[in-house]
């Protein structure tokens, strides 16, 4: 579900004057869809109610354990999941407190949008030195806990005394093998799918999707009835708006990592070109796989079409969701593709393989289309590039599905969660 956060360079394929004439190009209105603001106030009322429960019950100190922070340069979907329901839930009146692995050159101990966040240890460390300072001293211990499952997760219920929800963004299961070294990738699997589900039988989880809820049914065995999906929002400044580029243009958006498969994009990339000559192309993030996938483009005569300018504002970010044709996809496996949602507020649909999370931010034929790898990924994409009147009607059914999708309602749920775990403490 990851994306990138702010900053960096702007990219020339996200700037441009009125493209001129031409059935292929789409003004975008900058209107608010009908509807948004009423779904905007629906949600909040739903939080306002929730966030009064949580103080009745005595959730006012909440901490939220998770792996990386916000700021940190690895950050991604999930480091802006865990911010955006700590900012609401602070505005709620709650006092919250993000504990987190250090980030070189930043404070240990800071402030962000009403909530405090604290740095502590590197990427192991984070795990026993967050429990520690939950734990310590014992007169600031939290009245609730929210840890976020990466992978390996913090087994908040051997050591945890408070109610406890656990956000699985999604289940890594074969994804180690893609991460990690053969025994280090045998050791992440065993923790996370053999030791953690006998300690979270018992546990609340909650999930960004369906398809995460029944990986997590399937995979750590939990409880049915003890799994809450709640949907990723999408920030309001992610609206239509501006014009779409004058050449058809696809943009990716993620850390470049081995699961999200930018490499077969550039190669299915490549192959859309020979049908679609003016094609050109933007993958958005950064990561550890620049270096192979700038010789993949290279060696793929892609560098006159496809750019890679690493991290861009959100500024810059909602300019290149707008230009875009479309947002493409080659994940192997996520929770909820939070690029996908961000990108259809923008009236832009989505070309993603369909997997996992994918079938849950994309409604085939609705909002975007699902594909296999290969063959049937180039040929949808192709089409969707191709068909003006298919992309105008993905693209309005983009739009109105990102509609559903509030932070002030993923927050809501998700603290409900912690709420009835609260409530059924107090009723043993």
């Amino acid at each position: 579900m990851n994306r990138p956060t702010s900053g960096g360079r702007r990219s020339p394929l996200a700037t441009g004057g009125r493209a001129e004439g031409g059935a292929n190009v789409t003004e975008v209105q900058s209107v608010v869809p009908a509807g948004a603001a009423a779904a905007d106030a629906d949600a909040s009322a739903r939080f306002d109610k929730v966030a009064a429960r949580a103080l009745e019950v005595g959730l006012r100190r909440v901490t939220v354990l998770a792996w990386r922070d916000l700021d940190d340069p690895e950050a991604g979907g999930s480091e802006l999941h865990a911010h955006q329901l700590a900012t609401i839930w602070a505005g709620g009146g709650l006092d919250v407190t993000l504990r987190t692995s250090a980030t070189p050159g930043l404070p240990a101990v800071t402030q962000r949008d009403g909530y405090r966040v604290v740095r502590r240890a590197g990427r192991i460390g984070v795990f026993p030195r967050s429990i520690l300072g939950t734990l310590l001293p014992p007169g600031a211990r939290p009245d609730g806990l929210m840890e976020v499952w990466h992978g390996i997760p913090f087994y908040a219920p051997v050591w945890a005394r408070c109610p406890l929800v656990s956000f699985v963004h999604h289940v890594h299961a074969d994804t180690w093998k893609i991460l990690l070294p053969p025994a280090m990738a045998r050791v992440g699997a065993m923790l996370e799918l053999k030791v953690a589900p006998p300690l979270y039988r018992k546990t609340r989880f909650v999930t960004p999707s369906n398809s995460t809820r029944d990986d997590v049914v399937k995979m750590l065995r939990a409880d049915p009835a003890l799994v809450t999906v709640a949907p990723n929002g999408v920030h309001p400044r992610f609206s239509p708006g501006g014009e779409r580029s004058a050449d058809p243009l696809v943009v990716a958006v993620g850390r470049l990592v081995p699961v999200k498969r930018f490499g077969m994009l550039i190669d299915a990339l490549a192959r859309v070109r020979e049908r679609v000559p003016t094609l050109r192309a933007l993958i958005v993030g950064d990561g550890f796989t620049r270096p192979k996938l700038e010789a993949k483009a290279a060696a793929a005569g892609a560098g006159a079409w496809l750019e890679m300018p690493g991290h861009l504002s959100d500024d810059e970010l909602l300019d290149v969701y707008r230009r875009a044709w479309v947002l493409a996809s080659t994940s192997r496996r996520e929770g909820w593709n939070m690029t996908i949602t961000e990108a259809a507020a923008c009236g832009t649909p989505a070309v993603a393989t369909n997997i996992v999370g994918h079938r849950d931010t994309v409604a085939h034929d609705v909002s975007g289309l699902l594909a296999s790898p290969g063959d049937d990924f180039v040929g949808a994409l192709t089409r969707l590039l191709e068909d003006d009147a298919l992309r105008r009607r993905l693209g309005q059914g983009a739009v109105e599905r990102a509609r559903a999708f509030r932070w002030e309602a993923t927050a809501a749920t998700t603290l409900e969660a912690l709420v009835e775990e609260a409530e059924a403490r107090r009723a043993r």
